[in-house]
Parts: C-alpha cells; sequence; structure tokens
C-alpha cells in the first residue's frame, strides 16, 4: 500500500490518523517547554513588585511615623 492517507475505496487509513494524532501530541509537549523559558521574565517581575511594595509600605510606615 502507498503512503497515501484513503485507501482506494475512500475510507481513511488507520495509520493516517494514528501518524496525525502523533504529530499533535508531540506538540502539545513541546509547548510547555517553550513557555518555560518565558517564566524567568515573569519571575523578575514579581520580584521587581514584591521590591516595589516592600518600599512602599516603608515609605508610608515613615512619613505615619515621622
Amino acid at each position: 500500500m502507498a503512503n497515501n492517507p484513503q485507501s482506494p475505496n475512500g475510507n481513511q487509513d488507520p495509520s493516517g490518523s494514528t501518524q496525525m494524532f502523533r504529530a499533535f501530541v508531540d506538540e502539545g509537549t513541546r509547548q510547555p517547554q517553550a513557555s518555560t523559558g518565558s517564566s524567568g521574565g515573569s519571575r523578575v517581575g514579581v520580584i521587581v513588585g514584591v521590591i516595589a511594595a516592600v518600599v512602599i509600605v516603608a515609605a508610608v510606615a515613615w512619613l505615619a511615623l515621622g
């Protein structure tokens, strides 16, 4: 049988569907790995936000006590 997704009588080849499903699953497993590289940028944003919050709280406390 040739590498044809459809057999001569018009029915889909089950192996073609399996290959497409495996390609789909492989795409899904690659996507989270690519997003883990960008999580470093979000960590920097969280750290900057925490530092800014501490500075604001310290400034408010200094003004309230001063």
